[in-house]
């Protein structure tokens, strides 16, 4: 038999025209004979799996009365809190209204409770009953088998829906309802997904969604310094759901990663939570688990870390699916411990507390499943046909709740309450806009309630629920979030219980100091995959996995500028002892104390001693012969060289500044070119003396003392005039340089403060007395066979000859140490004993005789006979003429007729000292 029907609105969606169509068209409308219509509705078939209470206007409700069913079976065991409590608070704040004078006076609430079975599908079948009224029927081609045309039951029309619980079920039975203009108005589904009110937008809730659950849960994790966390959801809406809003935020903020994402099957197989738990394991850093599962899932999770030896292990973050619920936990009290779960904030419904310890199998027969729930309550069994079988144990209907067994208000009545009242808040505002003074229902209501205006009625509304926390909501139908948050502890005493350690309203309000973990440990335990880096250690992120790194210390001159980079500091800079930042490197100059400035400054102190005294020496005696024959004018000019070759130490170790680096390009190379000039000039007088012997009898020119003094002060005018040009193009000043002492180490690492000389600078201040050096070494080699009876060109060759070993040895020395750490104190040290050790060659081979025989030998400092340049360059030229002979002869003697006439009748030992300075040219 075929039957035709219409809705009274035209269906646009394929998918609903095809779940109406393949729903049978009998089980829609019951068609009885006339003979055969029942008298009472509550008897009729379609009532046997509902509750249905009379009224004016008519309210659904979809409860979880029973859990799931095993495979092939719908329902389950009956959910006693869940279930029976939230029903039972329908049906309470149902009473409530239509005893309220004040709240839609003159109007009787009534109701159609169905059983979800905590199942979508199940309640998507069940939820078809609300829609019936509104589809049109069409009985023409059906007929009765007597011929009569059939009576249909005149199904409730139902303006509002009360649920459901779960998301998935409210999200199956939302996409039906919405078709009929329904509106809907759930006590705890969550999910975020139905908050788009494009697609839900007959849906509304009086609790948070996920979105702002998962954004505390997040708080959670971020005051706990949790950085590394698995998820794990069970199968549906409202898990994974929850947990991609979770995930989401996570990619929103950062700093936090998630391990693992895990789900848990709607029909879990055997060992699947074992699996779960292994693989939980696997990040075992990520000790945090964020768990958006249902309850029955929740206690099957706990169980398995228990028998995988994982107590104390993992860190639990329970979503409201938890909240402070007791049947998770029994029993696995150890491995719950610590876990912290979120709820929205309520309160308990004292009055409810009172009438539900009042209901009895008498009082209570419009719930059709009390009686169910009393056998299971109790223990006990109702005769033969009740649902516990097995129980010996008789029900005597005298048991009483909260007295013979525990009680303890489930967690959203206050929720199924304030749902309740928003509907009949709506209802009461639409009644007041449409009916205004009309008591009871008027005809415009009592016809037809617009869904869509009762919708816009509902988000109107704002009340102080049964609890007395505001109930409102947004353009997207969704409650604020408000949130307490718990803690599962166990006390002193073993007794395990929730505690609330805080609370969430946009903000996390967290109390650290109540948390407890292990039994009495206050200590925050860590869900991290790294452990934080050291100071002056940057991170190395593993790809990928921002919150997993390795630790690089910053070396070198390198200082942590953020948490994952290292940079190098500024030249003059070092990084500080923590590597955080850069301090500027210490600055050093040579000191006084130093063993590389006490060695030169010894040798130079001694030096000038002996210098002065020599000066003194000559001054006091100043007419004697030994003084006068040395050529007075070029000794103290030669003397003034030697003591500044001395005294310049003291201004390469004194404290660089302008005045001292000046002084310093003054007389480092002018005492050197004082000493070498005196000396070139005498080696060069000699030698002119004496080649012009070979040629003529006439003296050369420019040996006077006057000119010798010029030929000697324009060699020192040459060096002056480099310093000054020198002065022009790089006026002095100082410097720090700090790559000198820069050593591997940075804490090791000086700032040398010195005089801008470079190495070249230096070596041309000092190659103009080089050179000079080098000239008067030359002509010391020329002088060399003049009699030492004559002159004293011999020591000054043997002046040269030492003070060039001394300077070539210095060369490599200075230039060999450029790249040394102690640069500063070898070049240092080796010049000023360089040129300390010059002076005292000079001075120890020039004067030191000489002052030895005027202190000790004064009667051979005596005036001898003069002689005339003549005599002199005769004697000079017999004189290497028979040394040349002396080469010749077998025993390599010499006698010469010169040398025996110029003997004196004064013994052979006595030195004559032959004065030529005088004499007439």
């Amino acid at each position: 038999m075929e039957s035709q029907w219409s809705p009274a609105f035209p269906l646009h969606s394929p998918s609903v025209v095809f779940l109406l169509l393949a729903t049978s068209y009998t089980w829609l409308f019951p068609i009885t004979s006339p003979q055969r219509v029942p008298t009472d509705p509550q008897a009729a078939p379609e009532y046997a799996h509902s509750i249905r209470l009379d009224g004016d206007v008519i309210l659904g409700g979809l409860f979880p009365v029973h859990s799931r069913g095993d495979r092939g079976t719908p329902c389950g065991e009956l959910k006693k809190e869940k279930g029976i409590h939230r029903l039972e608070a329908m049906m309470f704040a149902i009473d409530l209204i239509n005893k309220d004078p004040e709240l839609l006076p003159n109007i009787t609430l009534g109701a159609r409770i169905l059983d979800t079975c905590s199942r979508d599908t199940y309640a998507l079948e069940q939820s078809l009953t609300f829609v019936q009224a509104l589809i049109e029927r069409d009985g023409s081609d059906v007929r009765c088998a007597n011929g009569d045309p059939p009576i249909f039951t005149k199904p409730d029309k139902i303006v509002g829906v009360i649920g459901a619980a779960s998301s998935s079920v409210s999200i199956m039975v939302a996409n039906i309802l919405r078709l009929f203009k329904i509106p809907q108005i759930s006590y705890a589904s969550t999910a975020p997904e139905l908050s788009d009110n494009s697609r839900y937008d007959f849906f509304s809730r009086v609790v948070p969604p996920d979105s702002y659950q998962a954004q505390a849960m997040m708080d959670i994790v971020t005051a706990m310094e949790w950085n590394y966390v698995s998820t794990l959801a069970s199968e549906g809406n409202y898990g994974e759901s929850g947990v991609e809003a979770f995930i989401q935020i996570s990619r929103e903020t950062g700093g936090v990663c998630i391990a693992q994402s895990l789900k848990i099957p709607r029909e879990p197989r055997p060992g699947e939570f074992d699996k779960i738990i292994r693989r939980l394991l696997e990040t075992s850093n990520a000790r945090a688990i964020i768990m958006f599962a249902n309850e029955d899932d929740i206690r099957r999770v706990l169980d398995a870390a228990k028998r995988n030896n994982q107590t104390g292990h993992f860190l639990w973050v329970g979503s409201d699916s938890w909240g402070s619920k007791i049947s998770p936990v029994i029993g696995q009290e150890r491995v719950a411990e610590g876990a912290i779960t979120i709820l929205p904030k309520r309160a308990s419904v004292d009055a409810f507390d009172r009438y539900f310890r009042s209901r009895s199998l008498s009082n209570n027969r419009r719930n059709v499943w009390f009686a169910e729930f009393w056998e299971e309550n109790f223990n006990c069994r109702l005769g033969m046909h009740g649902k516990r079988p097995g129980v010996l144990k008789k029900c005597t209907g005298l048991e009483k709740v909260g007295r013979d067994s525990s009680y303890e208000q489930e967690g959203k009545v206050q929720f199924v309450m304030d749902a309740v009242y928003a509907m009949a808040h709506a209802l009461h505002r639409m009644h007041r806009e449409l009916c205004y003074g009309y008591p009871g229902l008027c005809p415009r209501m009592a016809s037809n309630i617009d869904g869509k205006e009762l919708l816009s009625h509902i988000r109107a509304v704002k009340f102080n629920g049964s609890a007395g926390t505001p109930v409102m909501f947004n353009e997207n139908g969704d409650a604020p979030g408000r949130y307490d948050i718990f803690q599962y502890q166990i006390t002193n005493r073993s007794t395990a219980e929730y505690r609330v350690i805080g609370s969430w309203t946009n903000k996390l309000h967290l109390k650290m100091d109540a948390m407890r973990w292990k039994t009495g440990d206050p200590s925050l335990p860590a869900s991290v995959c790294s452990l934080p880096c050291r100071t002056g250690q940057r991170k190395k992120v593993v790809k990928g996995v921002p919150c997993c790194w390795h630790c690089e210390s910053c070396e070198g001159y390198h200082y942590q500028a953020s948490e994952f980079t290292c940079e190098l500091c500024p030249y003059e800079m070092r990084p500080d002892k923590n590597r955080t930042g850069c301090v500027p490197i210490p600055i050093i100059k040579l000191e006084w104390h130093s063993p590389w400035a006490v060695v030169p400054v010894f040798i130079s102190m001694l030096g000038i001693i002996a210098t002065s005294f020599v000066i003194v020496t000559f001054v006091r005696y100043n007419d004697t012969p030994i003084v006068r024959a040395s050529g007075r004018e070029m000794s103290y000019v030669l003397l003034t060289g030697i003591f500044l070759c001395y005294a310049i130490t003291f201004l390469m170790i004194a404290t660089p500044d302008v005045g001292v680096c000046s002084l310093r390009r003054i007389f480092l190379g002018l005492g050197m070119c004082f000493s070498y000039a005196a000396l070139l000039t005498k080696t060069n007088r000699i030698h002119r003396i004496f080649e012009q012997g070979k040629k003529s009898v006439t003296a050369p020119r420019f040996i006077s003392p006057a000119s010798q003094l010029v030929i000697t002060f324009s060699l020192i005018s040459v060096q002056l005039l480099g310093v000054f040009v020198w002065f022009a193009v790089d006026p002095p000043h100082t410097v720090v340089d700090y790559g000198e002492q820069r050593t591997q180490d940075p804490m090791a690492a000086r700032g040398v403060l010195k005089c801008d000389i470079s190495d070249l600078s230096l070596i041309c201040s000092l190659g103009y007395s080089i050179l000079l050096m080098v000239t008067c070494t030359v002509y010391a080699i020329k002088t060399r066979g003049v009699p030492e009876t004559f002159n004293e060109a011999k020591p000054i060759g043997f002046t040269m000859y030492t003070t060039c070993i001394i300077w070539l040895a210095f060369i490599p020395i200075f230039f060999g140490t450029s790249q040394s750490a102690e640069r500063m104190y070898i070049q240092t040290t080796t010049l000023t004993i360089s040129l300390s050790l010059s002076a005292s060659v000079s001075l120890g081979m020039l004067y030191m005789p000489k002052v030895y025989i005027i202190l000790f030998h004064p009667e051979q400092n005596v005036p001898k006979r003069k002689r005339s340049f003549k005599a002199i360059v005769t004697a000079a030229t017999m004189s290497g003429k028979l040394t040349q002979k002396g080469g010749d002869r077998p025993n390599g003697e010499v006698k010469t007729e010169l040398c025996e006439s110029m003997e004196t009748n004064t013994s052979s030992t006595k030195t004559t000292y032959v004065s030529y300075s005088n004499h007439a040219i």
